[in-house]
């Protein structure tokens, strides 16, 4: 390029000599017009004189010095001129400009509408705010820096006042495009945001384009409202592209079930039978309770969630309740496990004597009724049989003659033995001993009670 610069300063120099000589040697052509036409022959070849040549001569040599002089004079401007222009065409010939074409470039100025960005080009280009894909709704100037990089595609390259046009949201779109052929090319997960409720289910954000999500494809579980899913964030993968329209559909729920069939392998192959683990209740029903156990619902029983007798589960858990449960049994074959609850409790029948010792009164509920007595609950875990001898001080033929299920009854422990865990209760032995019970208690007030009171007070002074 030094070269071709040279020969254009030369070229240049040169060419303004010549116009000077060019100039100074032209003739008058006014002048020649009007002067009078001469024959050859009244013209007579002057004598030659050697004085007259060596003039010519020495004008000669004169002019040429001038017009070299002059030459130089004129060639130091032209110089920087055509310099300038050398470096210019150069700086032209860095970049050539068409449409479609992207090339990268630098941004000199961010304002809330545009980018000005240098591509190297004779012009500056313009990013209208427009023509950049947004992610959220932040102004530009909080997104983009000067002096930072950017990639972007020529629009136009005169917009008619010789700006360049240019768009970044085209060369974000392609290399997302691109992104999305190779995630589903390779069945890879892409994030999504819901956008909006439409017939059938949603519309999600994939990298700038839109994307259907089924409603069967959008949850393991049946939605009633979709509208949960707008603005939140979506873990997608592409099942379909229409390439022509920009079109996609995708699946939320495929990720869902490969990440649960995961879980379910990870706890078949861990859990044992002995072991307490955490879970989550997620279904109550009239026999039990399903707990989710990390992916794989475990039943506990209804007679494994109290010690006590109860008529539902909702009396001791409920749905979203976080509890500790005992793995009683594993059936991978049936896909079957059975938990415990009560198990992780304190076991009622610790320290019972302590609790309840022989000669105390307690009150209880009336759980069960045989031939042979009544079943009275002290605590739950804790029930004490009533011997249908030791109901009544009366003759008791049928036990549902004097008690119902669920009546609050009185009773004295007669007797307890923990390794059978059996307790023998009265109903008859605590009510006589209620009844002693208030007579001791006035004989014992009598006895102790002061005699405070005069004679005085029954009988007011007369006098007064």
């Amino acid at each position: 390029m030094s070269d071709v610069k040279e020969e254009i300063m030369k070229k240049t120099a040169a060419e303004a000599a010549v116009e000077i000589q060019e100039s100074e040697a032209a003739p008058d052509l006014n002048q020649a017009e009007n002067s009078t036409p001469v024959s050859s022959d009244n013209i007579q070849a002057p004598a030659p004189d050697k004085d007259v040549k060596e003039r010519d001569l020495t004008s000669e040599a004169d002019a040429q010095d001038s017009a070299g002089s002059e030459a130089a004079e004129v060639s130091e401007p032209e110089k920087e001129e055509a310099k300038s222009s050398v470096d210019s065409m150069e700086d032209f010939e860095i970049v050539s400009l068409y449409p479609g074409q992207i090339i990268q470039g630098k941004i000199i100025s961010v304002t809330d509408d545009e980018l000005i960005v240098n591509v190297g080009y004779k012009s500056d280009g313009i990013v209208a705010k427009d023509d950049i894909l947004l992610e959220d709704e932040k102004p530009l100037t909080e997104i983009f820096k000067e002096g930072e990089e950017i990639k972007v595609e020529v629009r136009r390259v005169n917009d008619g006042d010789g700006n360049v046009i240019l768009s970044q949201k085209n060369v974000v779109k392609q290399q997302a495009w691109k992104e999305i052929e190779e995630a589903f090319k390779n069945e890879k997960e892409v994030s999504g945001i819901g956008k909006e409720v439409v017939k059938g289910g949603i519309l999600a954000n994939v990298k700038g384009f839109s994307a259907f999500v089924p409603a069967s494809q959008l949850s393991l579980r049946y939605v009633a409202d979709l509208n949960v899913f707008v603005g939140k964030k979506l873990r997608l993968r592409i099942l379909e592209i229409d390439k022509r329209r920009n079109r996609l559909v995708a699946s939320q729920r495929v990720i869902l079930e490969t990440e649960e069939a995961e879980r379910k392998e990870k706890v078949w192959n861990s859990i044992k039978e002995g072991q307490i683990i955490s879970g989550e209740v997620k279904r109550l029903t009239n026999f039990g309770a399903f707990v989710d156990i990390g992916g794989v619902d475990g039943l506990i029983h209804i007679s494994d969630l109290s010690w006590g007798h109860i008529k539902s589960p909702k009396q001791v858990v409920s749905e979203g309740q976080h509890v500790e449960v005992l793995v009683l049994s594993v059936d991978k074959e049936n896909n079957r496990i059975s938990l415990g609850y009560k198990q992780t409790l304190p076991h009622p029948w610790d320290n019972i004597e302590e609790k309840y010792p022989v000669g105390s009164i307690f009150e209880g509920k009336v759980v069960r009724i045989t031939n042979f007595g009544a079943f009275v609950e002290l605590e739950p875990g804790v029930d004490g049989l009533v011997h249908i001898s030791q109901i009544s001080e009366n003759r008791v033929d049928k036990v549902e003659d004097v008690l119902q299920t669920g009546d609050t009854v009185s009773v004295k422990v007669l007797d307890v033995k923990p390794e059978d865990r059996r307790i023998s209760l009265s109903i008859k032995e605590a009510i006589e001993k209620k009844e002693d019970k208030p007579v001791q208690e006035e004989e014992s007030l009598f006895s102790n009670e002061e005699m405070t009171v005069s004679l005085g007070e029954f009988f007011p002074d007369q006098n007064e």
